[in-house]
């Protein structure tokens, strides 16, 4: 009824569709009645990244054309710099009064279903923003249809029923919450929302609530396994894992605490999940650290998604040997139709007629594949895409800098975080924390380096930085260059 009173009162001033609603609110019941509400008035639903600064904000509901926005009372300071005259804002005080402003939305609304104005299934859902490699976030499209089918391979991969009830340790913001809104509602599931991630209070709701299924990076994982709560499930509990490859240590960790890993891979541009690892009967005669290893590995297409292929330059397979490494290309329903008002970005991704992924990969014997490195310049830490390039254009702000080069370096916790290697103008001054300090007051602090390293950078012979040379220094001795 909520969701029906939502999509009226949108439609009741003057909303028409396609238009584009936008939220700006951690994970909570409005982010889950927005995920129905908007797309049943067939308006386009734009989850923002709480996680931005107000600069990066302002760009992504200019590029989108947002009509409206939702606003957590929490996170409505970051709209306070912006001209947004001609944006409808909600505020969201999340307290069920009367007095909400949301609450005062939902009430100019119908408790009947809306008319439905959708004209074909591969009309646009929803926009995320990644940042990609320019630094210039895209707006992925999502379709009615990649959505639903990807929502029913995620009930499917993991196993959800009626009787489930999944934890929203996962942002809803980030791919729709990976489309698992629409999957454990599509089961008739039960969603139990936190507004943020504490292990200890997920300890306490896994328990109170009987919680059975939920979600995230690796990272998150890391502040569970290692909290003082962290205990023996014996009922068993089931975790959709994603958005970087997981340490065979910590797959390890996770079977010892009775949690089943259902491992995937994907892009915010193929609705998140776009392989699975499937377990293999045979692997529970191996040892335990050879079993993780192979539950660490990528795996292949999930049940709504065509074969993932690993290429070479030429679009040709690499061999199926576990050593050759190309890129993951992709295709099928669960990728994106294309970015939002960038056919040139759109036509460049698609090259050849396959979505490239820009992660590098071996292609085992068995077909599964194992991600090693990443061609893109792009840094995921804690499952949040960082820019290097967007880094370097800051740093590159700077009145003592001359030029900067910005590089993943490993990280137990996060998995990776930016290192910038700077090099200064001649007679000029500045420390690490002058040039850390001045990115925190431009950028999202998620992005901002965690390291200043000083002196000349490497480059060929016509000018260009060899990123390659940071990288081997930086990660020394690792077999893989992605944690």
């Amino acid at each position: 009824e909520r969701c029906w009173r939502l999509g009226s009162a949108l439609r009741g001033r003057g909303l028409a569709p396609g238009e584009r609603v936008a939220t700006l609110c951690p994970n909570s019941p409005t982010m889950l009645e927005a995920h129905f509400g908007i797309p049943a008035a067939q308006l386009i639903l734009v989850t923002v990244n709480t996680r931005l600064g107000s600069g990066e904000i302002d760009t992504i509901l200019k590029h989108c054309g947002a009509r409206a926005v939702l606003v957590d009372a929490e996170l409505e300071h970051l709209l306070e710099p912006l001209d947004l005259a001609d944006v409808e804002i909600v505020r969201v005080d999340d307290s069920g009064l009367a007095t909400d402003p949301y609450e005062v939305l939902l009430a100019e609304g119908s408790p009947d279903e809306p008319e439905r104005w959708l004209v074909d299934e591969e009309d646009t859902i929803s926009i995320n923003y990644t940042s990609g490699t320019t630094g210039r976030p895209k707006g992925v499209q999502y379709s009615y249809r990649g959505a639903y089918l990807q929502a029913l391979a995620n009930a499917i991969s993991m196993r959800l029923g009626s009787d489930s009830a999944y934890l929203w340790t996962l942002p809803m913001f980030h791919c729709n919450g990976w489309c698992n809104p629409w999957a454990v509602t599509a089961v008739a599931a039960r969603h139990v929302t936190v507004r943020g991630v504490d292990p200890a209070q997920m300890w306490d709701l896994i328990d109170s609530e009987g919680i059975t299924h939920y979600g995230g990076a690796p990272t998150v994982q890391l502040s569970l396994i290692n909290n003082p709560a962290a205990h023996r499930i014996e009922r068993g509990l089931t975790l959709m894992m994603g958005g970087a490859p997981p340490s065979p240590t910590l797959v390890a960790r996770l079977a010892e605490l009775n949690i089943e890993l259902v491992h995937i891979y994907g892009l915010t541009e193929t609705y998140a999940p776009m392989t699975v690892t499937p377990i293999q009967e045979h692997w529970g005669d191996l040892p335990a650290g050879e079993q993780a290893s192979l539950r660490a590995r990528q795996g292949q297409s999930h049940v709504a998604a065509d074969l993932v292929r690993v290429v070479d330059d030429e679009m040709n397979d690499i061999p199926l040997d576990g050593i050759a490494m190309g890129e993951v290309v992709m295709r099928g329903n669960i990728v994106m139709p294309g970015y939002w008002n960038d056919e040139e970005a759109t036509a460049e991704a698609f090259r050849g007629g396959w979505f490239h992924s820009g992660d590098m990969a071996v292609w085992h014997e068995d077909g599964m594949i194992e991600i090693r490195d990443r061609s893109k310049d792009i840094i995921i830490s804690g499952a949040e895409n960082i820019s290097t390039i967007e880094v370097e254009q800051t740093l590159a702000a700077h009145p003592a800098v001359l030029e900067a080069a910005v590089i993943a370096i490993p990280h137990d916790h996060w998995g990776e975080r930016p290192k910038a290697f700077v090099m200064l103008k001649d007679g000029a001054a500045a420390d690490e924390a002058e040039l850390i300090a001045f990115c925190r007051d431009r950028i999202a602090h998620f992005k901002c380096p965690d390291a200043v390293e000083f002196g000349p950078l490497p480059k060929t012979s016509t000018g260009k930085v060899q990123k390659f040379v940071l990288r081997e220094k930086e990660w020394a001795g690792r077999e893989s260059r992605v944690n």
